[in-house]
């Protein structure tokens, strides 16, 4: 079956689903599969639980058991994955909707969430939802769009050379940024290096299609990487070229001013300066008016365990537990090391995706921590249990929490981050 006859019949559902769990009425079901699961298996209880229709790349699998009339529902293609791809670009083209791209080793979701913020102050606005940000969020962003959007804002994340040049020939942006280049995922990229080629992969890109580039003005490298390009638009702290945005004040929440107006923030720490002027510049691109870019930005609240205060019992958290890498660990110690408190406590978890480097960059962390003001640390993870340190070290999260139980926290103000795997929220039912 050909794309154009698929598209007509993704065009009669109401919603595309991948997951069984996630099943809406009248959605188009695609089989998708993965190491310890195959869509397939399930296409049958998806038409059963109300999909319209379900593509298939195993017919014999996902006809099983079903009738003359549900085996007409189901959409036979070679791949269901690769379908997926194409269908999010066949429909990204058939409404050439103007799309923002953006990566970065840190601050993606965060900066995102804010040029959403602004954008949809003046434009309907349809944001890559929560973290869906590989081969198969991108795709399935892009399918949410309809004739009514405005303008799209896609996140890109990878972990692997050539993966946003990928992601960047699915979506096919009008717009792209760059958050920063820092260590991580280390391991997949092959270094510093590594990352700065890989998620220079969007620069390749837009450049090769004479397309739009938003930049911070500030960081060396991306300047050198657009060097003589003409399509750029930037922002800059003080070079007078660019857009100028004002650093008022990082802590304990963020000011900042433009064009003689202060905006108030309700984010913490001088790495979400980049974020904040990111949207503040884009949406300026697009026409946003100023004091629409200062409300949605005042009304911005982080969540998501990202740079995310909380109260608990008695305690102040600043609980930024969502992931972690070398670069944003060593800048949440430096937001965290500016507050004013009488009673200060850190936990940070392992690090992942360093390869060779982990040994080196978890000893670079434990020697800053030696050189804030704290009334203890705790490290936790089999990578910071190799470390020297004179802060307790713990191999696992479960031998942490055997401590904590016996050891309960006084209210403090409280530092939790760790990359993902280790899911340190947890720490909050210690409390």
């Amino acid at each position: 079956m050909k794309i154009d006859q698929l598209y007509a019949h993704f065009l009669q559902c109401s919603d595309v689903c991948t997951d069984t769990r996630k099943l809406s009425e009248n959605c188009l079901f695609i089989a998708l599969k993965g190491p310890n699961f195959n869509g397939n298996r399930f296409a049958g209880y998806a038409l059963k639980e109300g999909a319209a229709f379900a593509v298939v790349d195993e017919w014999g699998l996902a006809s099983e058991g079903l009738t003359e009339e549900e085996k007409k529902r189901l959409l036979l293609v070679d791949d269901g994955l690769s379908f997926l791809q194409e269908l999010g670009t066949h429909h990204r083209r058939q409404l050439g909707t103007p799309l923002v791209a953006l990566t970065g080793s840190n601050g993606k979701t965060t900066t995102k969430e804010l040029i959403a913020a602004v954008l949809s102050q003046s434009k309907v606005t349809l944001a890559t939802a929560g973290n869906l940000n590989n081969h198969i969020g991108v795709p399935l962003t892009l399918l949410r769009l309809t004739k009514e959007t405005e303008i799209g804002v896609i996140e890109m994340g990878a972990n692997h050379q050539k993966e946003i040049a990928f992601l960047c020939s699915l979506a096919e942006p009008d717009y792209g940024y760059i958050t920063n280049f820092g260590k991580a995922h280390l391991e997949g990229f092959g270094g510093v290096e590594g990352v700065i080629k890989g998620k220079s992969e969007m620069y390749d890109y837009l450049l090769s299609q004479d397309k739009t580039v938003f930049l911070n003005a500030d960081d060396p490298i991306q300047g050198e990487k657009l060097e003589g390009y003409v399509k750029k638009v930037g922002y800059s702290r003080t070079d007078e070229r660019y857009f100028n945005i004002k650093l008022l004040k990082e802590s304990p929440a963020l000011e900042l001013e433009v064009e003689g107006i202060q905006i108030q923030t309700q984010l913490s720490g001088v790495y979400n300066f980049t974020n904040c002027a990111a949207a503040i510049t884009i949406g300026k691109y697009f026409g946003v008016p100023l004091k629409s870019i200062q409300r949605a930005l005042e009304s911005y609240v982080p969540q998501n365990m990202r740079t995310q205060w909380v109260e608990k019992s008695g305690h102040c958290i600043l609980l930024d537990a969502y992931n972690a890498n070398p670069t944003s660990m060593a800048a949440a110690l430096g937001l965290f090391g500016q507050v004013d408190a009488s009673s200060k406590y850190v936990v940070l978890g392992d690090m992942f995706e360093l390869g060779e480097a982990a040994q080196a960059e978890h000893q670079a962390i434990a020697d800053q921590l030696t050189s804030m003001e704290l009334d203890g640390a705790f490290l936790v993870g089999k990578n910071f249990a190799g470390v020297s340190s004179d802060f307790p070290q713990f191999k696992s999260y479960e031998d942490f929490a055997q401590f904590v139980k016996q050891n309960p926290f006084s209210p403090t103000h409280l530092l939790i981050k760790g990359s993902r795997g280790m899911a340190l929220e947890r720490i909050l039912d210690l409390l």
